[in-house]
């Protein structure tokens, strides 16, 4: 029985948003569609997108209930100001992004994404392109240890890398986690298990999750009006890093140069966001309810009237 889908901090997701009927929201990662239902809820009109073609088929359903309010969009977050342009769109009132793997996906073991149950090593979030059996079974070693050092916090990565070669080939989920579990040593009652790192190093590699979120970043502050909201919610620090780094550099928060330097006070682009609120994570109630909330971040942002892309 799957796990059913709880969207994350999804209350602070829409008290952040601070929606007024009739306002357009886009949710970049539809996903199960649990922050589009509360998108509409509150009375917004959504444009929903998302790159996974089962989640696109299975929306089918919420757009016909939605009496007109929810058009549904295949394809990139990453491409949001494009795939808006297209339906006639320049402009929204708020943009909601869920970073990372979605509870859908997770819960399915063939799409490859857990080694909580036996799958095929498959972690494409868009089901094109490359799957984690064929990375792993054609990549040199040191590309492998190099991925699943820099996505997955990996500190034993070469030796991690070293066993998945000796192994190939690859095919299934429960094939990696049992090797990476040999080369590291794991017993049962350690408290995490170390394949987790590697699944998560080879899902964001495979999927370009950190490009796309940069992308996916500067695609929302070129089509929020000004007043706009952009509400992001993260699950590990490379992603929080990244959008912490994107807020504070658009909103005029980037350090300055040392005090032996001139003063350049001023004289830098105007900030495209107001300064951000403080983040937001998941209170004591949503994580006995949710367990994979447990790592969450929310951040929020209100978009000024200055140029997008840091211009005046």
């Amino acid at each position: 029985m799957s796990i059913p889908h709880v969207p994350v901090l999804r209350d602070e997701v829409i008290h952040g948003l601070a929606i007024a009927p009739g306002e357009i929201h886009v949710d970049g990662t539809f996903g199960a569609g649990g922050y589009t239902r509360a998108l509409l809820a509150s009375g917004a009109m959504v444009y929903a997108l998302d790159r996974d073609p089962d989640a696109i088929a299975e929306g089918s359903g919420l757009v016909t209930s939605s009496d007109g309010r929810l058009i549904l969009l295949p394809g990139l977050f990453s491409r949001m100001d494009k795939l808006l342009a297209e339906q006639g769109v320049d402009a929204v009132d708020g943009v909601t992004l869920d970073i990372g793997v979605s509870s859908m996906q997770l819960d399915r073991a063939d799409r490859g994404f857990s080694f909580q149950q036996d799958g095929p090593l498959d972690m494409r979030m868009g089901q094109d392109g490359e799957t984690a059996a064929d990375f792993l079974n054609m990549a040199e070693e040191e590309a492998i240890a190099d991925v699943l050092y820099h996505f997955g916090d990996e500190p034993r990565s070469r030796r991690v890398a070293r066993a998945i070669v000796a192994a190939r080939p690859l095919t299934r989920t429960s094939e990696l986690a049992h090797v990476v579990r040999r080369a590291l040593g794991y017993k049962a009652h350690d408290k995490k298990d170390p394949a987790t790192r590697t699944f998560q190093a080879i899902r964001i590699h495979l999927n370009r999750e950190l490009g796309e979120l940069e992308d996916g970043l500067e695609a929302a502050e070129r089509v929020l009006k000004p007043g706009g909201r952009l509400a992001i919610v993260t699950f590990h620090s490379l992603e929080d890093r990244m959008v912490k780094r994107f807020l504070r550099d658009r909103s005029g928060g980037a350090p300055q140069g040392s005090r032996h330097s001139p003063d350049v006070s001023g004289t830098g682009p105007a900030p495209s966001f107001e300064r951000v609120a403080k983040p937001v994570r998941p209170s004591a109630q949503e994580l006995e309810r949710n367990p994979r909330a447990r790592s969450a971040t929310l951040r929020v942002a209100t978009r000024t009237a200055n140029a997008a892309g840091g211009m005046r």
